[in-house]
């Protein structure tokens, strides 16, 4: 089984993401920063925020379904706020999403969120709302099930420190893979957590028995080149039983996202 996580930066590198996902064709994508914008038919919108302004792939949820046509798909919004189309206001969706082959019978799930609640009127005052999504399938190769959680961890103006929401945004992340697990399952979790190595959302998702992989097999970093500012981490992925690992990577080439993919073969 393959399972692949990435922020899929709002589409951005559409072109050279889109491609990439469909030849990949991962048994399991976790995707942050996935837009949907169900009212409009146009491929791209602007999303503004003071002098943050940035292209949004207005349907990117909608063409990843597409390049991935064997793949059932779950969208979490996190919150609805406004892209825009010049000067006209577009409602739009954000937030992460799940994509299982058909050939893994999904045998639980939850949603829930790990920051705040959904936002229904304008994505919100930072550190903003943040979604988790877990889920429980059967692999019938191996004759086990396997639970996968992801997130997409919330984004401080101040940094990437330690700080009290992030630890209860980490043992919520916990407990919601706890939710759809069995006590002997395979599990995994992983997302953009938005934090530094040894950080305390780590810690406490260690001291629960998981083991990180990024650092853990000598990577230095999850940052395509795209990324400019300092601090090449953020996202990450663990398991609790390592000796299942076949492979692991952070793919650099080709770059999709100003995020790396993380790809873990069991």
């Amino acid at each position: 089984m393959q399972i692949m996580c990435l922020n899929g930066w709002g589409g951005k590198l559409y072109e050279e993401l889109l491609p990439y996902l469909g030849e990949s064709a991962p048994d399991v994508l976790c995707l942050q920063e996935v837009v949907h914008s169900p009212e409009t038919d146009r491929d791209w919108l602007t999303y503004r925020d003071g002098d943050h302004v940035l292209p949004q792939r207005a349907n990117f949820f909608r063409n990843v379904c597409d390049v991935l046509p064997d793949h059932a798909a779950v969208f979490c919004p996190a919150a609805q706020g406004v892209l825009w189309d010049d000067d006209a206001q577009i409602p739009s969706q954000w937030g992460l999403a799940t994509f299982v082959h058909k050939s893994y019978p999904v045998i639980g799930q939850a949603q829930g969120f790990v920051h705040k609640g959904y936002s229904p009127v304008g994505y919100g005052e930072h550190p903003r709302s943040r979604s988790a999504h877990g889920i429980r399938l059967y692999d019938y190769a191996q004759k086990r099930p396997v639970s996968i959680t992801h997130m997409h961890g919330l984004r401080d103006l101040n940094g990437k420190m330690d700080t009290r929401e992030r630890a209860a945004q980490a043992q919520r992340l916990l407990d919601l893979s706890k939710q759809v697990s069995e006590p002997d399952d395979l599990a995994v979790i992983c997302g953009d957590f938005n934090v530094e190595p040894g950080s305390e959302t780590l810690g406490i998702l260690e001291a629960a028995g998981m083991v990180e992989l990024v650092t853990g097999r000598g990577f230095t970093g999850t940052r395509s080149s795209h990324y400019a500012k300092p601090g090449k981490f953020a996202d990450y992925m663990l398991i609790n039983r390592e000796d299942e690992v076949r492979a692991f990577d952070v793919v650099r080439d080709p770059e999709v996202s100003d995020h790396c993919p993380l790809v873990l073969e069991l």
